[in-house]
C-alpha cells in the first residue's frame, strides 16, 4: 500500500473510548507521531514525533468497560515478505503477538486467501462483521480478491499492501480512492484534507521500512486516528505559542546560532519534516515511562551454577582484558538502534566501590555523508534479580533511563544475547530492543543456532526481526577505559 490520500469526509460521531473515557471525533486536534531516526546514540531509537488529526476529547463515566479493537489480516498463501524471506503470514501472526505488548485489548486475526473461498469460510465471515480494521497483505488473485470485494462493504478502515488495484481502501469510513498501479504499493491521489493525508503518509512511510516495529506502528497510527486513541502515540503534542515562548526564552542564542551555522541549518531543514522534539526544558511538557511489557526473565545458570551479581557483571565485561572490548554487536532488533556500523561494547567495574559502567562506541553519518566515531557513557547498577541492570545516560540535555536483561551468553563467551527496554521521558520516547553480540561480530555457528533461537523465543523475538549490524569498516575506533577500572570479578574467560 502506498497511501497518499484523496478526500476525507468526516465520519459520523463515532464513539471512541481509551482509559475508560469516551472520546468522539470532532474539529480539534489530537496528535500522531511520525518516526523519525536520530543520529545522537541516546537518541538513535525511532522518535514518535507528532502532527494534528482530527479529534476531540469528551468525557464520560469512569466505570465503562475499554473497547476492544478489532482486526482482521488477509495475507497471500505462500507470499513471501522482505523479512528475510520470511512469509508474509508469519509476519502477520508475530505481528498480532506484539500488539499485544501495547494493549490486550487489541485483538488480531490472520487469514491466508485460500481460506476465503473454501467450502467453509463461516469463520473470516463472522469475524469481518464485526473487525474494525482489516489489512490486506500480498493478495493479488482474482477470486479472493472478488470474495474480500463483496463481503468487506462494511468494515470503516481497509488499507492494502501490495495487493491487487482492484481493492480499495478506506478510512474512517470513507473510501481513499487511488490512482492507476504503477508499482509494487498502489499509490493514491494526494488530499487537500491534511489530517488523512498526514496519516497516510505516515503508514506508507512506515510501511515501506519493513521491520516488525514499523509494521506493528501502522496499524497503531490508523487506530489511534479511527478507532480509539492509542496511550503511547499521545506523548508528542505542541502546545501553541507557550511552546515557542518557552523555547525563545531558554534556547534563544542557541537558536539563533544554529540558524547561522550551515550544519546546524542543514540539520533544522531536515527536521522542520517533523515536529520538534526539545531536551533540557521539556517545553512541549512530554512524559514517557519505560514498557512494562513484554518482561524477558534473566538467564538464572551460567556454566551450570547459579547466576549472582558478579557473574552477571562479568558477563557483560565479557572480551575485555583478552580484546580491546567487551563484544561487538552482530545485530538487534530495533533497526534505528542497530543502523550505526561498527558498534563496540566496553563493559567494566570502576574505581569506586560497587560502581559499574557501559560505553558504546560505534560509527554515524554526518550530513555530509562522512563517517566519524561516537562514543557514550552509561551508569549501570544492579535489579532486583540477578541478570537485570538499570542503565542511565545523559546525552545532550535528555536522561535515557534503561532496564537490560541479561538473556543468554555462551559457556565459551562465543555470544550473547541481551534485551532492553527504555525511555527518555523529556523527549517523549520509550523503546524496546535486543542486542546479540560476539567477541568479533560475526554471526554464532551453526551448532549455536538452536540455543540462540531459544533465546530470542524467549524474547518474543523471530530470527527474520533482526538487523544486522555493518561490521566492514571498522578503522581505528575510540577504545579504552579510564585507569584504575577492574574488569572480572569470578569468571576466567
Amino acid at each position: 500500500m502506498y497511501l497518499e490520500a484523496h478526500t476525507y469526509r468526516q465520519p459520523p460521531l463515532t464513539a471512541l473510548l481509551m482509559n475508560h473515557r469516551r472520546f468522539t471525533t470532532g474539529n480539534r486536534a489530537f496528535t500522531y507521531p511520525l518516526f523519525l531516526k536520530c543520529r545522537s546514540r541516546s537518541s538513535s531509537r525511532i522518535l514518535l514525533v507528532s502532527r494534528p488529526v482530527t479529534g476531540v476529547v469528551q468525557e464520560e463515566a469512569d466505570d465503562e468497560p475499554p473497547v476492544v479493537v478489532r482486526i482482521v489480516a488477509l495475507v497471500g498463501k505462500g507470499a513471501v515478505s522482505p523479512l528475510k524471506s520470511a512469509t508474509w503470514e508469519e509476519v502477520m501472526r508475530h505481528t498480532a503477538k506484539r500488539l499485544k505488548w501495547v494493549d490486550d485489548g487489541y485483538e488480531m486475526l490472520v487469514f491466508t486467501d485460500n481460506q476465503c473461498i473454501c467450502d467453509d469460510a463461516t469463520t473470516i465471515l463472522s469475524e469481518l462483521r464485526h473487525t474494525d480494521l482489516l489489512i490486506i497483505v500480498a493478495v493479488l488473485d482474482e477470486e479472493p480478491v472478488k470474495w474480500i470485494q463483496a463481503n468487506s462493504t462494511d468494515i470503516p478502515n481497509i488499507i492494502c499492501f501490495g495487493s491487487s488495484p482492484n481493492l480499495e481502501n478506506k478510512l474512517g469510513g470513507s473510501y481513499v480512492h487511488k490512482e492507476s498501479n504503477t508499482n509494487f504499493l498502489t499509490k493514491f491521489v494526494q488530499s487537500n484534507q491534511p489530517s488523512t493525508q498526514q496519516v497516510v503518509h505516515t503508514v506508507t512511510e512506515a510501511w515501506e521500512r519493513y521491520n516488525s516495529d514499523d509494521i506493528r506502528f501502522c496499524l497503531l497510527v490508523v487506530i489511534n486516528a479511527y478507532i480509539r486513541p492509542v496511550p503511547i502515540l499521545q506523548n508528542l503534542r505542541a502546545k501553541g505559542f507557550s511552546t515557542l515562548n518557552c523555547m525563545v526564552k531558554n534556547c534563544g542564542p542557541q537558536i539563533l546560532n544554529c540558524l547561522l551555522d550551515p550544519n546546524c541549518r542543514k540539520a533544522l531543514e531536515c527536521l522542520n519534516k517533523c515536529s520538534p522534539v526539545d531536551q533540557k526544558y521539556n517545553c512541549l511538557n512530554l512524559d514517557a515511562e519505560i514498557p512494562d511489557k513484554p518482561y524477558i526473565p534473566p538467564m538464572d545458570k551460567f556454566r551450570g551454577k547459579d547466576l549472582c551479581y558478579e557473574t552477571a557483571e562479568d558477563l557483560f565485561v565479557g572480551w575485555l582484558g583478552k580484546l580491546d572490548w567487551s563484544w561487538r554487536v552482530v545485530a538487534g532488533q530495533n533497526p534505528a538502534y542497530d543502523q550505526f556500523p561498527c558498534q563496540y561494547q566496553l563493559f567494566y567495574r570502576g574505581k569506586a566501590k560497587g560502581s559499574f559502567w557501559y560505553e558504546p562506541v560505534f560509527q554515524v553519518k554526518t550530513l555530509e555523508g562522512k563517517m566519524v566515531w561516537r562514543r557514550r557513557k552509561y551508569r549501570v547498577k544492579r535489579g532486583d534479580v540477578p541478570g537485570t541492570f538499570y542503565f542511565s545516560v545523559l546525552d545532550n540535555g535528555v536522561v535515557s533511563n534503561e532496564f537490560w536483561t541479561i538473556v543468554d551468553v555462551s559457556d565459551d563467551f562465543s555470544w550473547g544475547l541481551f534485551y532492553y527496554r527504555g525511555a527518555a521521558r523529556v523527549a517523549g520516547q520509550s523503546y524496546t530492543g535486543a542486542v546479540l553480540v560476539s567477541p568479533d561480530g560475526s554471526y554464532p555457528s551453526e551448532k549455536e543456532r538452536g540455543k540462540l533461537g531459544t533465546a530470542l523465543e524467549t524474547c518474543g523475538i523471530e530470527e527474520w526481526e533482526l538487523y544486522m549490524v555493518d561490521n566492514c569498516s571498522c578503522q581505528e575506533p575510540p577504545l579504552g577505559i579510564p585507569g584504575g577500572s577492574r574488569l572480572h570479578s569470578i569468571i576466567d574467560v
